[in-house]
């Protein structure tokens, strides 16, 4: 039998009048299974379903299904907030019905907007005390039980962060003892848009669940580091390290590392105070945490990595100084800013020591950022920061009397701050007193830069930085309406920037706390004080991916009348986005596309900021065409790497090109070369905290396009592409590791070649048409005359053409396969034992040390606990397993002494006899270290 299609409601429609309750419940199941196909004409008979479903005479489940009626009806008419309160009332029959296929979509949405309505009551409940409907509550514990009963442990995890039930973490981490799920709550506070005061409750929550590392359980002890970074409690840490010291000293002394790498300094120094002195075996241990912890230890082996593995092509560089005019102010920075980053942290000033002429040739600010640069060649040589640069330090008895000497002072004194960047010590005393005393503007520029860089007060734009430096991440509301008063007086455009970018920095990492100071600073009608609320949006949210805030900085890109203040924009949606870089490339691309080169420049610095290392090939196929664009300060570099280096030296060769992009692609050839090419730009440590250095280092270097010494501190953000294994004492063993990809992927580019000597073609002789046709006619006649002879020599042509054949035809030689992986030494080449393994995972697929035929360790089985910051390297702790046999070690350059800060009787600048003092900075280690030359010693008379 055929079963008849329903062509109307009405039959259904009209029992719902009739007075027998039996009729009524007929009539509401059957337009239930009616409601897809007729809701339009049942919804017109949605005030009789309603009254059915408050007829308290009804029976219950008669109710719950006019219930269930009318919320379906609401679903289809797309109001779903009645579509959800009549589910609510449903009771049993909404249970049934989520039970069914056919309702699956309708069953979803309600849910939904149920789980929405929840989180929203939860968030207001904790602040009104509001209690939260039973039906709701009912439904919701539901959707929990339903989650972990199907093991969907995450979205249960994720329902349960958004409405504050941090009780249901506990239940499934208990269930289940995964700390992966621990790890994954954490990332989820800390990558999304959670108010300050509700992430540090959900980590204080998070801290005590997880365990303690071990050797044996270490793969959320980076998890573990984020937590404590974040929280940036100095107390909590120091109780997880005493836990670890004795049992576990190995682990804490990598948790220490780690700690350095992504932690503030004001964090770890009280960490470095509160620990305790420790009593026999323990004393030794806390020594050497503290020691970790102060940075001395991580500092001291990237700088012997960087000077042990120096990779500069001098030859790049000789070539742009033949090519680049030294007596052009802009070229002159051009070239001293690629060799301060190509040796950045390597302590090799070669280059230098070969060119005192065009050294020379510097004038007024070039030759602040000349002397600037060598902050930025010898960045963590702290040891000897004093020593290197005293012969151009200011005098603190008089100012000095040599014409441009002042440039060199401050260039000196900003030096001195990139020296101690790491660390400042009696340096940020030093430079303070200069400071105050100091009566030069210019030598307050770089007194203020270096105490800002050295402490993260005194003159002009860099003031304004260096107080946003100085109060970095405080929120000092007082300060900043200071700071904006100031702003609004003066009438100096350099300063107004200088204050603006402070504020910037004042907010660093606040968030919500930053909102009204950002609403103020982006109504200003001075275009400025707009930049500086653009950046001060962008430090508050850095690395949070925050939707509201990248909504207005895309409406301020197409929107602001200033083209600074749109350019600024752009390039902060890579500080917002630098943890989340897939995003970037799709929401630049547009943008990338725009008529205004000022928001086309934008999208390629934001590129490459947030993309930095990533060989992303979305953010390639934008800024391919850019390479060709019109207007020279939004041309972008080339994406492959020989075309790069290429498309470089043909820019920085062609004197016709502007200086814009000549500048452009000598800063673009020291950063693909930097720090010896063994550096990256990271804005996140390996933890996956946010890298402050690295964020305001990368900041400040967006501001060169106003002042060019600030391209300097791009060197904050350079991350060692190291990884350098220590054993329990902290010395360094020759050991030997497998990395996991073909040699040729991490290989360093070929060396320059000199271009060849082009020999001078030999003109052919031009002949006359007439003259040919009298030659060929008599050439015809000769060979008339001579058969035999031409017999015999078209049988030796023959012959030749015969062996030019056979080479032609000469197997080609068969290519060589790459291997797939390689190993690689510990520092300097060493023969493979097998011995040490590293405390935690290294990388989500770890190779066990012993493991060279390919076994997985214990640790690569169970997985990373978080695949997004899975380490990389760094600085590891190893374990000796065989602990009896003797070691090799590698002997690292032991630092000089410390130089005294400069006296009173200090050698006047400009004329200091440097002769006699040892630099320590020979790159060869098999040489003798040389007298430094008269290498910075400027005429200063002409």
């Amino acid at each position: 039998m055929v079963v008849r299609a329903h062509s109307s409601a009405a039959g259904a429609l009209a029992l719902l009048s009739e007075p027998d309750i039996v009729f009524k419940q007929h009539a509401l199941k059957a337009l239930n299974q009616l409601v897809p196909q007729f809701w339009a004409e049942i919804s017109e008979h949605i005030a009789l379903i309603e009254s059915l479903y408050e007829f308290e005479e009804l029976p219950k489940e008669v109710r719950d299904i006019a219930a269930l009626l009318a919320s379906k009806v609401y679903y289809y008419l797309g109001e779903y907030d009645e579509a959800l309160s009549f589910a609510l009332g449903a009771g049993n029959a909404f249970q049934a019905e989520a039970r069914t296929y056919d309702a699956k979509e309708y069953v979803e949405t309600v849910v939904s907007k149920a789980i929405d309505r929840y989180i929203h009551l939860c968030s207001d409940e904790a602040s009104s005390g509001s209690k939260i409907e039973a039906r709701l509550q009912f439904i919701i514990e539901a959707i929990f039980q339903r989650c972990i009963d199907e093991g969907e442990y995450k979205q249960a995890i994720g329902i349960a962060l958004e409405s504050r039930r941090l009780d249901i973490i506990t239940q499934i981490y208990n269930l289940t003892g995964d700390v992966s799920l621990l790890c994954y709550a954490m990332e989820i506070v800390l990558d999304t848009s959670f108010s300050l005061s509700y992430r540090d409750q959900i980590l204080n929550f998070l801290s005590p669940q997880f365990p303690l590392p071990s050797q044996t359980n270490s793969t959320h002890m980076l998890a573990l580091v984020r937590l404590h970074v974040t929280l940036n409690n100095p107390s909590m840490t120091v109780s997880l390290l005493s836990s670890l010291v004795p049992k576990e000293k190995l682990i804490a002394y990598q948790f220490a590392f780690d700690l350095v790498e992504g932690g503030a300094r004001d964090f770890l120094e009280g960490v470095r105070k509160e620990l305790p002195q420790g009593k026999d075996e323990t004393k030794e241990i806390f020594e050497k945490l503290r020691s970790i912890l102060g940075g001395e230890e991580t500092v001291k082996l990237y700088l012997e990595f960087l000077k042990r593995n120096n990779k500069v092509d001098m030859l790049i560089l000789k070539h742009s100084k033949d090519a680049l005019e030294p007596r052009s102010s802009i070229y002159h920075s051009a070239l001293t800013l690629q060799n301060a980053f190509m040796h950045a942290g390597t302590t090799s000033d070669a280059f230098l020591r070969d060119n005192l002429e065009w050294l020379g040739m510097a004038t007024n600010w070039a030759k602040f950022t000349t002397t600037a640069a060598l902050g930025v060649i010898h960045k963590g040589y702290f040891q000897q920061g004093m020593n290197i640069l005293s012969p151009y330090l200011p005098q603190t008895s008089t100012e000095s009397q040599i014409q441009g000497a002042v440039y060199s002072e401050g260039g000196a004194l900003y030096a001195l701050g990139m020296i101690n960047a790491y660390g400042g010590g009696q340096t940020v005393d030093y430079l303070r007193e200069t400071l105050r005393n100091s009566q030069n503007e210019i030598v307050q520029h770089g007194a203020a830069l270096g105490l800002g860089i050295a402490g993260m007060a005194v003159a002009g734009e860099a003031a304004g930085y260096a107080m946003g430096l100085i109060m970095l991440g405080s929120a000092s509301q007082a300060r900043a309406d200071e700071m904006i008063a100031y702003a609004r007086e003066t009438q100096h455009e350099k300063i107004i920037r200088g204050v603006a970018m402070g504020l910037s920095f004042v907010f660093y990492g606040r968030q919500e706390e930053a909102d009204d100071t950002i609403r103020l600073l982006l109504a200003e009608k001075d275009p400025i004080l707009r930049y500086g609320g653009v950046y001060a949006l962008a430090l508050a949210y850095a690395g949070t991916s925050n939707n509201d805030a990248v909504r207005r900085m895309l409406h301020i890109a197409v929107s602001d009348t200033s083209d600074d203040v749109r350019r600024a924009a752009v390039i902060s949606l890579a500080f917002l986005l630098f943890k989340s870089p897939g995003q970037v490339p799709r929401i630049v691309q547009l943008l990338s596309e725009s008529y205004n080169p000022h928001v086309r420049c934008g999208a390629t610095l934001a590129l490459g900021i947030a993309c930095a290392g990533t060989g992303m090939q979305d953010a390639v196929q934008i800024l391919e065409p850019m390479t060709k664009d019109g207007v020279d300060f939004s041309e972008s570099s080339s994406p492959s790497m020989a075309s790069t280096r290429a498309l470089y030296a043909k820019v920085i060769s062609d004197k016709h090109e502007d200086p814009m992009a000549r500048l452009g692609a000598a800063l673009g050839q020291g950063l693909i070369d930097a720090g010896g090419r063994n550096v990256t730009i990271s804005l996140q440590s390996r933890a996956g905290t946010r890298n402050t250095s690295a964020i305001v280092g990368m900041a400040l270097f967006c501001q060169f396009w106003y002042w060019y010494p600030l391209a300097h501190c791009a060197c904050l953000a350079f991350e060692p592409t190291a990884m350098i294994g220590l054993n329990e004492d902290l010395k360094v063993p020759k050991f030997e590791f497998v990395s996991n990809a073909r040699p040729s992927l991490f290989a360093y580019p070929a060396p320059a070649t000199p271009p060849k000597r082009e020999t001078a073609a030999k003109m052919v002789t031009a002949v006359l048409s007439t003259t040919a046709k009298v030659k060929a006619r008599e050439k015809k006649k000769a060979a008339a005359d001579h058969e035999s002879m031409d017999t015999d020599e078209k049988a030796e042509v023959r012959k030749d053409a015969d062996v030019e054949m056979k080479t032609e035809e000469a197997p080609p030689s068969r290519r060589k396969t790459e291997p797939t992986s390689e190993k690689l030494a510990n520092f300097s080449p060493s023969h493979p034992d097998g011995r040490y393994r590293p405390v935690r995972p290294v990388t989500s697929n770890v190779l066990h040390p012993k493991a060279a035929k390919g076994a997985l360790s214990q640790t690569a089985k169970k997985g990373l606990a978080s695949e997004r910051y899975a380490g990389g390297g760094g600085i590891l702790i190893l374990v000796d397993e065989q602990p009896d046999e003797e070691a090799e070690f590698i002997e690292l350059q032991p630092p000089a002494p410390s130089a005294d800060a400069p006296s009173a009787s200090a050698v006047p600048n400009g004329n200091a006899n440097v002769a006699d003092r040892p630099l320590h900075i020979a790159v060869d280690y098999n040489l003798p270290e040389a007298d430094p030359p008269e290498s910075f010693e400027y005429p200063f008379d002409s």
